[in-house]
């Protein structure tokens, strides 16, 4: 479902070039969770706007579901980011004019799907697994972090895309509410075959996966080869 082949990035800084991935290879079953964890600095956010077609490769390609990601006009990406993935973001990105509920059907207008009450149902199933029904006529600023980030997971899944790509969905909540977003998104990737792949700092977060594959300094490295991993499980 995902596939990186070599792909390489190099961000220009002032005059000084430097490599966030160096040769990253890597490839994601369908149906598969996959966890990829590293410290600041590994490139792993750099692989996560890559490989959902938000920032283009300096070299190297991205196949989306047997399609070049890499070779596609910058509007037929879009299209496939519509119509296939879903992100979930560490600080949210909710349009603070629109409701909880707002903020979810947009992702349905976007992607251009009207299934009515197929989609009426789905919201309310989504929302009431994450707890957020009650919530769903208020606007972000009225809703806590955890409320927000779990709105944040409904909008995504909401069109049941094949990927879901999540960027440190757990960064900013307390351990209660960490628990229910990577619930949420176990669940989803068992009971609609769904493609995850999350980014994540925390071991005990990355277990929720099937597979976690382990990034230093813009490459991907064997466990052992992880000192913060290491640590973590000293």
């Amino acid at each position: 479902m995902i596939q990186a082949e070599d792909v390489r990035k190099t961000y220009r800084i002032g005059k000084v070039d430097v490599p966030a991935l160096r040769g990253v290879s890597l490839q994601v079953e369908k149906g598969e969770f996959v966890t990829i964890v590293g410290p600041s600095g590994s490139g792993k956010s750099t692989l996560f706007y890559i490989l959902g077609g938000l920032t283009q490769v300096d070299s190297g390609r991205v196949i989306i579901d047997g399609v070049d990601f890499s070779a596609m006009s910058d509007s037929a990406r879009t299209r496939l980011r519509r119509s296939k993935i879903g992100f979930v973001f560490q600080k949210f990105n909710l349009l603070p004019t629109l409701t909880a509920e707002g903020n979810i059907e947009i992702a349905r207008d976007i992607s251009g799907q009207h299934d009515g009450d197929g989609a009426r149902e789905r919201i309310q199933r989504i929302t009431r697994l994450l707890g957020i029904e009650q919530r769903l006529n208020h606007r972000p600023s009225e809703m806590s972090g955890g409320e927000q980030q779990r709105v944040a997971l409904a909008r995504a899944l909401v069109n049941q895309p094949a990927i879901v790509l999540a960027d440190e969905p757990t960064g900013n909540l307390d351990s209660e509410n960490s628990a229910i977003v990577l619930k949420m998104l176990r669940q989803s990737n068992q009971e609609f075959g769904q493609t995850v792949l999350m980014i994540t700092h925390n071991p005990e977060a990355a277990t929720y996966g099937d597979r976690i594959i382990h990034m230093r300094d813009g490459s991907i490295v064997p466990p052992e080869k992880d000192p913060q991993w290491s640590h973590a499980h000293d």
